[in-house]
């Protein structure tokens, strides 16, 4: 009897294993594919559970499903690091030991490097770090363009180009997404200012629209195969962005067939019928600023909580409208938490310092160097003067939601010392910037005198003067939430330079900014460079091309004006910029950056793919496969670099196209291609560039639809937008 009751028991068992497995839900099975998953995940769930997948259940992260073993979404800050743990409710941080991160460069410099390489290396290593840190998405990268240099964010975008944008995101987006991390790329769109950036309405023509301001997100879409994409704060055509209409519903779900999950930005949404309606999958952030509220809200609350769920049970909402919304967060969650290729991840390794060291070097510009003032070899001077505030200043705090907690920080001073000897650098402040709170910057208490007083004494003995200086992520400087006032370096540095400057010629300006600025003394001013803000390797990597260890190879990802009305945004009245406090019109349209500058032949200050070299580069004359092309064919364009100077050297080739007669206004060129190469001293490479005919065209606001004009065409190859070297033309039929 008894071993009757025990084999009972095991065909019992086996009966119960065999019915579990059975039964085991397809989500859970990874080898499914994905889209049956989210079919049998839906399945399951209650429209309860399905609503609450579709808002925040803290600062940062939203609910899964605990029943079905559904996991949360965890959100954090990028794009050049990953900001620290937070409280639940609250902006503050929770005051974890573990959650110093590398800082990368910003992506100016990013996009100053011209090098998709270094995109790819760059997405790999933060999407390292945020796979450790068990993050779902990384809210990043930025791709809004360059329109003003007065707005705060610029520094976290990726310039003035939407063709350059477009090559540089891409690598990015796959190089995270390869770790089971998805990107959210930011902001969608028309976000190009931070003053009344929650309310504004922007009107802009159809053909600007498509021209400037979507293709990097197009390309984020259809080649980087972006997992989600992050709504901007301000209204288009009088919808916000984060649920609006047309941009995501008609051109980013329908044209572009984004499978993805649309995330508002935090406070961006404001109403439940356009919120369920209009393209918005997940609601994060409401009833805060986006940045600066604490304390708890009631996330049940949410427009598309409670009231959404009330609407759905009414028959107000079709049920339809929630199973798209949470099939696409399903599906974010299946590509990423509950992937069974997701990788582990790393955190502040020394692959992450190389990477970042690597993007810094690759990104710092050098925008005049006149008689070979740099590079500045070991034992040259007995006496460097370093003076400013932001060679000591950390650059990776502050400006936002892009601050960062870090593990480490090399300032520029600490990199000088390290290369030349404690002994030969001798340091002085010269300005200070004082105390920034959200939306106010306090005057310093100093003495602001006796600080320019001090440095000049330094700088009167000195061999030769590294003035660091620029911008930094205060208020009203690079920061989110705040415009610039001016484009007037800040704090006095202006008149500290002058003072410098009558004791000693042999001045250098080093800026660390993300955005341009006005030079009055760039005349009296033998050399400068333009380093961004460079994230944790930041000392190491100025030093490195200072000294002449590293080749300088960045070209500017934007215009730098000499005056403010030389921009296009601005030259129009405050209509166009920064708008009249409730609407604001984009009266340049497609003019935007070099295309304002080439095609009104305004003289800017330094030109858009500006970068010197410690050697110098010749273009051969190029040649092409033939002379005439249809629209669907591609130009071969062969041409070589020869490096004609005595170091290695690396050199960005831009190709340009320009319409010779076209029928509607077009720039006077636009940047269709480039390609860095690395070249020995006194070698030469060949450049093989293949450029689509149909890419040519221009967005016809009548037509909709893009459109290739038959006649000639000017193929420019250039060092710069300014530095034209060969050119040759084809004829299009």
């Amino acid at each position: 009897m008894k071993n009757g009751i025990i084999n009972f028991g095991i065909i019992c068992l086996l009966l119960c294993s065999i019915f579990v497995k059975a039964q085991k839900p397809i989500y859970l099975d990874v080898n499914q594919p994905i889209e049956k998953r989210i079919e049998n995940a839906l399945s399951l769930m209650t429209l309860e559970e399905k609503v609450q997948m579709c808002h925040a259940q803290s600062k940062f992260s939203s609910k899964g499903v605990p029943r079905l073993g559904i996991p949360e979404v965890w959100t954090d800050d990028g794009p050049h690091g990953i900001r620290e743990e937070v409280f639940w409710d609250k902006w503050s941080g929770a005051g974890w030991t573990n959650d110093s991160c590398t800082a990368f460069p910003a992506l100016t410099c990013l996009a100053a490097s011209f090098n998709p390489q270094m995109a790819l290396i760059y997405g790999k290593a933060i999407g390292e770090e945020a796979r450790y840190r068990n993050k779902t998405v990384l809210l990043g990268p930025g791709v809004n363009i360059y329109r003003t240099p007065l707005n705060g964010r610029n520094f976290e975008y990726m310039g003035e180009d939407p063709y350059l944008s477009s090559r540089m995101v891409v690598p990015y987006i796959q190089g995270v997404q390869q770790n089971g991390v998805a990107v959210c790329v930011k902001h969608f769109a028309l976000n190009n200012q931070e003053e009344n950036r929650m309310s504004i309405n922007v009107k802009v023509s159809d053909r600007a629209l498509r021209e400037i301001y979507l293709p990097a997100f197009k390309a984020a879409v259809e080649e980087g195969k972006a997992w989600s994409i992050m709504g901007s704060y301000n209204q288009f055509r009088g919808e916000h962005c984060c649920h609006n209409d047309l941009l995501l519903n008609k051109i980013l779900k329908t044209e572009w067939k984004f499978d993805g999950v649309v995330i508002s930005d935090w406070g961006g949404v404001h109403n439940t019928d356009q919120s369920a309606n209009n393209g918005l999958d997940l609601e994060m952030g409401t009833s805060t600023n986006g940045l600066t509220t604490n304390g708890t809200s009631s996330y049940s609350e949410y427009y598309l909580a409670d009231p959404f769920l009330k609407g759905l049970k009414s028959g107000k909402y079709n049920e339809q409208l929630l199973n798209d919304k949470v099939s696409r967060i399903l599906r974010l969650i299946f590509r990423t938490t509950m992937s069974a290729d997701r990788p582990f991840g790393k955190f502040v390794s020394p692959e992450h310092s190389e990477a970042a060291l690597k993007i810094a070097e690759e990104g710092i510009v050098l925008l005049k160097n006149e008689k070979q003032f740099f590079p500045i070899p070991v034992g040259k001077y007995q006496k460097i003067a370093v003076i400013g505030e932001n060679a000591t200043r950390s650059l990776v705090i502050g400006g936002g939601s892009s601050s960062l907690k870090v593990a480490y920080e090399v300032s520029p001073l600490q990199g000088l010392i390290k290369k030349y000897g404690k002994d030969h650098i001798i340091y002085s402040q010269g300005y200070i910037s004082g105390k920034s709170e959200y939306g106010k910057e306090f005057s310093s208490d100093a003495n602001v005198d006796s600080l320019i007083n001090s440095a000049v004494e330094i700088a009167r003995n000195a061999d030769v003067v590294l003035f660091i200086g620029g911008l930094n992520k205060n208020h009203f400087q690079d920061a989110e939430g705040s415009d610039r006032k001016t484009l007037d370096l800040p704090f006095g540095q202006n008149k500290l330079i002058s003072a410098l400057l009558n004791v000693n010629k042999n001045v250098a300006v080093i800026l660390c900014s993300g955005n341009a600025v006005s030079m009055p003394w760039i005349n009296k001013i033998p050399a400068i460079v333009q380093n961004w803000y460079l994230g944790s390797e930041a000392g190491n990597a100025i030093t490195n091309v200072l000294s002449g260890d590293i080749n300088p190879s960045g070209k500017l990802p934007f215009s730098f004006p000499k005056k403010l009305d030389d921009n296009a945004a601005l030259s129009f009245g405050q209509l166009s910029y920064p708008g009249d406090g409730t609407n604001e019109e984009y009266k340049e349209g497609i003019l935007v950056g070099y295309r304002w500058f080439d095609t009104k032949k305004i003289a800017p200050l330094f030109a858009f793919g500006h970068g010197l070299s410690y050697t110098s580069f010749e273009y051969s004359k190029p040649v092409t496969n033939k002379t005439k092309y249809g629209k669907e064919e591609s130009v071969k364009l062969i041409f070589s670099i020869k490096n004609i100077g005595k170091v290695k050297g690396a050199e960005v080739a831009q190709i340009y196209i320009s319409d010779n007669k076209s029928t509607v206004i077009r720039p006077l060129k636009e940047l269709k291609a480039f390609k860095k190469m690395n070249i020995e001293a006194n070698q030469s490479r060949q450049v093989e560039i293949s450029l689509p005919v149909k890419e040519w065209g221009f967005f016809n606001d009548k037509t909709q639809n893009w459109e290739v004009e038959s006649g000639k065409y000017t193929i420019l190859i250039g060092s710069s937008s300014a530095d034209i070297r060969q050119r040759v033309s084809v004829q299009v039929n």
